[in-house]
């Protein structure tokens, strides 16, 4: 059996060897794909947290040209709304809470529309966003 152990060792050499090679760029490819998904989840979450506050601003400037323009229901979901558009943690995408804070954004929006009997909501980028984000 002693002339096998040679062969064992480098057969053992050549695992070795063949498994960092494989860890290593698995490191790298795994970095590069989580970047991607965060670029991705990150603009998407922008993207409905300006539609909101773009709506908002709109509001307020309907306001700041008449203050009777809504009723005082209407305005006091539209300051609830900017509280929690301000308060939304956008240098924190670990928090826990993010999920639990956008649908409290989006349940307002709702509250909001409904009470102005209107019929507008964020539908998402329109059907090419996936290929967008492959030409990055």
């Amino acid at each position: 059996m002693d002339f096998l152990e040679p062969m064992v060792a480098l057969d053992e050499t050549h695992y070795q060897d063949g498994y960092k090679d494989g860890y290593d760029d698995g490191l790298v490819s795994g970095k590069e794909e989580g970047r991607q998904v965060g670029l991705k989840m990150g603009f998407q979450v922008g993207e409905e947290l300006g539609f909101y506050q773009g709506c908002l601003d709109v509001w307020m400037s309907i306001i700041c040209l008449d203050q009777d323009a809504f009723s005082a229901r209407v305005r006091k979901h539209m300051e609830q709304l900017a509280a929690l558009l301000s308060n939304y943690p956008l240098s924190d995408p670990e928090n826990n809470q993010l999920q639990d804070m956008m649908k409290d954004i989006r349940l307002k929006f709702r509250v909001i529309m409904g009470s102005l009997r209107a019929k507008l909501g964020y539908e998402g980028r329109p059907t090419s966003s996936e290929q967008d984000f492959e030409d990055i």
